[in-house]
């Protein structure tokens, strides 16, 4: 079994720096803001021959248990009680403080194996923070600089004693949600997020990995509190305080025998508000694990209705081809629920009509209400997102239906619709074959669209229908 690493320390002491570099790239935001890190990250990290499960958290501080960073403090303890060995980091250039004599007492307490850190120990300022760190009473202190990589032979031998060599499996690649996240840090950090993407590959079958399922949305709309409920644990950080949630945090999950990756995201503000660089590359990072989701579950506050943003992130999900499911949140708290309902069915109907029948599931996650119901419509979703229907039965319902409905006339002639094949999934598209691509009104495509959607159960996910001029291609 893997063996576990915490890394834990007071604010500013360079954890996420540490973490970023023992993991071999940019996952977690660093930033010179103190307590920038406030939900624990994982990832599997390699020293040699030793392989680990690597988590930053977010920094010690001494506070009331109801605060903030007294609610950090308890995701740090959870992380050290599942942890084998802890990191505890000091800044030698800043000395031993009395918060770090604080957790050092508190460490020796749990029993837990630690190895004492010293970091930014590059040249020589941080020599009289070295010295003084031997008055913690958890061991010879290892000088490094995370930042520069300097002392990494020395922390992995003070580590070897507690870890067991693994050998990693030969065809092992890159976790694949790491590299998307630690691309979209590094746009960040070069100005602001990319807006290419990397997402998920429309052209491959579905596979036998997690399904990535990103929860998105507006800040303070409730979308950790969900995926606490999902996960039957306090992993993610809630409270009243709006943007608690900075980086986009994956926890892989088990659901009635499936596997998901469940990826909940820092929320996002129209960019017109986005000042601070923080701000832009925690939401490069929401981006970036919209892009590589497979479904994307779209968080709202119910009582508040369907927001400008909201929408604006519907159709960002929409244009990325990706699966989409609607949870209105805090619906307890709703007066009138009849008359809501119906008002966001009409607002989605009129403003997002490329995801005709989109599920819109009414919750309450803090008290776990709708919770079964929205996952029974995610997983129909990412099946119909899946779904490749047989060329004989689209030729069929196409001849029907072009005889009922032939195209108007254009004016150089007949359109003549001939062939219809699904070419992709993933979501689900489809090439039409016909004398005159060009004159084909719009409005007949979105006929075509909605017949698709309607007869192949292909209601609430994107659904692509490219025009190529031609005959039937397999004719012969």
């Amino acid at each position: 079994m893997t063996a576990v690493v915490a890394i834990v320390g007071r604010p500013n002491v360079g954890k996420s720096t540490l973490f970023n570099r023992l993991a071999g790239k940019r996952l977690a935001i660093v930033d010179d803001t103190p307590g920038v890190t406030r939900d624990r990250r994982e990832t599997r990290a390699q020293l040699g021959d030793l392989v680990f499960a690597l988590i930053d958290t977010g920094g010690l501080e001494e506070a009331a248990d109801a605060s903030l960073a007294g609610r950090m403090r308890a995701q740090t303890a959870r992380a050290i009680d599942g942890a084998d060995l802890v990191l505890f980091l000091v800044d030698a250039r800043a000395g031993i403080l009395p918060a770090d004599r604080h957790f050092a007492d508190w460490l020796r307490r749990s029993g837990k194996p630690t190895v004492l850190v010293a970091n930014k120990a590059e040249g020589r300022g941080g020599d009289a923070g070295i010295y003084d760190a031997f008055s913690l009473g958890l061991g010879d202190p290892v000088p490094v600089s995370a930042e520069h990589g300097d002392g990494l032979g020395e922390l992995i031998e003070a580590m070897r004693p507690h870890l067991e060599p693994e050998a990693a499996p030969p065809d092992e690649s890159d976790d694949p949600f790491d590299a998307a996240m630690s691309e979209a840090i590094e746009d960040a950090v070069r100005g602001a997020a990319d807006e290419t993407g990397a997402g998920a590959d429309g052209d491959t079958e579905a596979g036998d990995g997690p399904i990535a399922v990103a929860i998105v949305g507006r800040p303070n709309v409730g979308k950790s509190t969900l995926v606490n409920r999902l996960l039957g644990e306090e992993r993610m950080l809630t409270g009243p305080e709006a943007g608690i949630t900075r980086d986009a945090i994956a926890v892989d999950w088990l659901y009635g025998g499936r596997r998901l990756r469940l990826i909940d995201t820092a929320g996002l503000r129209r960019r017109a508000r986005v000042a601070e660089r923080l701000e832009r590359m925690s939401g490069g990072e929401a981006l970036r694990a919209l892009r590589f989701a497979e479904i994307v579950v779209l968080v709202l506050d119910a009582t508040v209705g369907l927001d400008r943003q909201d929408l604006t992130i519907a159709r960002q999900v929409v244009e990325e081809g990706r699966a989409l499911v609607i949870a209105a949140n805090k619906w307890d708290a709703v007066d009138d629920k009849a008359r809501t309902r119906k008002s966001l069915e009409d607002r989605l109907e009129r403003s997002l009509p490329q995801a005709r029948g989109v599920p819109l599931i009414s919750i309450a996650a803090a008290k776990g209400q709708g919770v079964d119901r929205l996952m029974k419509s995610l997983f129909e979703v990412y099946e119909a997102w899946n779904r490749r229907v047989p060329t004989a039965d689209l030729n069929r319902w196409l001849s029907a239906l072009t005889e009922r409905h032939p195209p108007p006339r254009a004016a150089g002639g007949a359109v003549k619709v001939r062939y219809l094949t699904q070419i992709k999934i993933r979501p689900p598209t489809f090439a039409l074959f016909l004398n005159r691509p060009r004159d084909l009104p719009e409005a007949y495509l979105r006929y075509l669209a909605n017949g698709l959607r309607e007869t192949f159960g292909l209601d609430g996910v994107p659904l692509r229908l490219v025009m190529r001029k031609g005959d039937n291609p397999y004719s012969n």
